[in-house]
């Protein structure tokens, strides 16, 4: 269709009239604009692991496992601590205490996958399949953090004893009746995997990306028996169970006999009910076995290695406390906390050593804080004199960075106080990354190191789909020579 002659003049006299009266509709909002996307993607996620960086990683494993012998102690011919001998004779001879030791080595691992178009549609955004790597390997080595910290092969909480139950006071909205309580402990793995709205962590069949099963324990102990409390209204119902060495939480399961829920996760061995329950929490029937340890996929960690019996590392278990409500730590009076100083005085006294750091929960430092500062002390502010003409500058608040242990050669240690993610609350760990001078010849370079068989190495899976696969692994286990460098102090009520 070919435009009118009268048409063609209309166009030509709007375009050449000084008062342009076409309406101009295009704006912003009509979405013919520039899209400003920042390259690459913000990786907006915790990336904290200070034991993997600071643990010193040995290659060269070889077999199934890492051995050592170690020598224990030099017993001294008669009288361990006198060395007399007559003129012209000679001394009797001395003997050893050794032990045979061993770790063997498991695999950590993590995978991921991109499709063909996932890459493709990423070009001149990120490198997909470099960046995939790149967080493959750093969520590896947070689940490496927590195993150096946490990992269960042998320590099998068992089965917790029967709950004691109390009820008292007035002005809670518990409704009247007869309550039963069972109790679950937790390790720091089955605290980390656990919820009160997902439930406690017993067993979990993990679906390989070959497609192959395999079936991991949660880190939580087989349910204790029940027992029962009746409650009037106004009152509050106590339950304390027996500390299990090795738990670092407890679940509490709340409710009439045969039904019980999942209530409470606490940090020390004992809870308190005041409001009605909630409903639609896990069942008890949930827990049927001790899935505490992965003695066929883990190693020990440090806090593991600490608590299991006969370690030798110092461990201390905080009291229940009066009513179920646990204890605090103390404040010595003299700018310390009673606990953390006999700790200490222990390491000490038993084998000349010292932590080199503490590793706590921000709960804990504030609590440390809090004994430190108390008035018995005296206020401690940081006053500031200014250049800029105004009166004084106070600091405020602040925290203990550092602790001071007295109980070492050569005048005391300063030893830092630092937070780690994955530290419970109620939970203090003592650690002596290097052993002290008087161990000089002790053959030992590390307390602790990180032996590897084959240290971490990418596998670029062949193609069978239409998706780039990839997995990121080790081969290692911990090896903790010296677990007398280590101190745990647990259960410790807020407060």
């Amino acid at each position: 269709m070919n435009p009118t002659q009268d048409t063609l003049d209309l166009v030509k006299g709007a375009l050449a009239s000084p008062d342009d009266r076409i309406t101009k509709t295009i704006s912003a909002s009509t979405g013919l604009v520039a899209f400003d996307l920042q390259m690459p993607a913000k990786n907006l996620y915790p990336f904290v692991t200070p034991l993997r960086n600071s643990i010193p990683r040995i290659g060269g494993g070889t077999g199934t496992a890492t051995n050592w012998r170690q020598v224990t102690a030099l017993l001294g011919s008669g009288f361990d601590a006198m060395g007399w001998v007559p003129e012209g004779q000679r001394s009797g001879q001395m003997s050893y205490t050794t032990a045979s030791k061993s770790a063997s080595f498991v695999t950590i691992g993590e995978e991921d996958a991109a499709t063909y178009e996932a890459i493709s549609a990423g070009r001149h955004f990120e490198d997909i399949q470099a960046r995939m790597t790149f967080r493959l390997l750093q969520k590896m080595m947070l689940k490496e953090e927590m195993a150096i910290l946490g990992g269960n092969a042998s320590l099998q909480l068992g089965t917790p004893a029967t709950p004691s139950l109390s009820a008292s006071g007035s002005g809670a909205t518990l409704p009247a009746a007869t309550y039963s309580v069972i109790a679950v402990a937790l390790t720091l793995e089955g605290y980390q995997n656990s919820s009160l709205a997902a439930g406690i962590a017993t067993t979990k069949t993990i679906t390989g990306a070959d497609g192959k099963t395999y079936v991991l324990s949660g880190g939580s102990s087989n349910k204790s028996a029940n027992a029962t409390q009746a409650v009037t209204l106004g009152q509050t119902l106590f339950a304390s169970v027996t500390a299990l060495q090795g738990a670092v939480a407890y679940a509490w399961y709340v409710g009439a006999a045969g039904a019980e829920t999942l209530q409470a996760i606490t940090t020390i061995n004992s809870a308190s009910f005041a409001a009605p329950l909630t409903g639609g929490q896990q069942a008890t029937t949930a827990v049927t076995a001790d899935n505490s340890a992965n003695p066929n996929y883990a190693y020990d960690g440090l806090l593991t290695a600490a608590l299991k019996s006969g370690s030798n590392a110092y461990v201390k278990t905080m009291a229940t406390g009066a009513a179920g409500t646990g204890t605090a730590l103390t404040a010595s009076g003299r700018g310390s906390v009673t606990e953390i100083d006999d700790m200490f005085q222990q390491m000490w006294n038993l084998y000349q050593v010292s932590p080199t750091v503490l590793y706590v929960n921000v709960q804990e430092l504030k609590n440390i804080t809090a004994k430190v500062l108390s008035n018995a002390s005296g206020p401690l502010l940081k006053y500031e004199v200014s250049t800029d003409g105004n009166p004084y500058d106070l600091a405020a608040a602040g925290a203990v960075s550092f602790y001071f242990n007295p109980f070492t050669l050569n005048g005391g240690l300063k030893i830092p106080v630092r937070i780690h993610p994955r530290v419970p609350p109620g939970t203090i760990i003592g650690f002596a990354e290097n052993l002290p001078i008087q161990y000089q010849s002790n053959e030992v370079p590390n307390v602790a190191e990180v032996k590897t068989r084959q240290d971490y190495y990418q596998i670029d899976w062949p193609v069978v789909t239409r998706q780039r696969q990839v997995g990121v692994y080790a081969e290692e286990v911990l090896a903790i020579y010296a677990p007398f460098a280590m101190g745990v102090i647990t259960n410790i009520a807020n407060g």
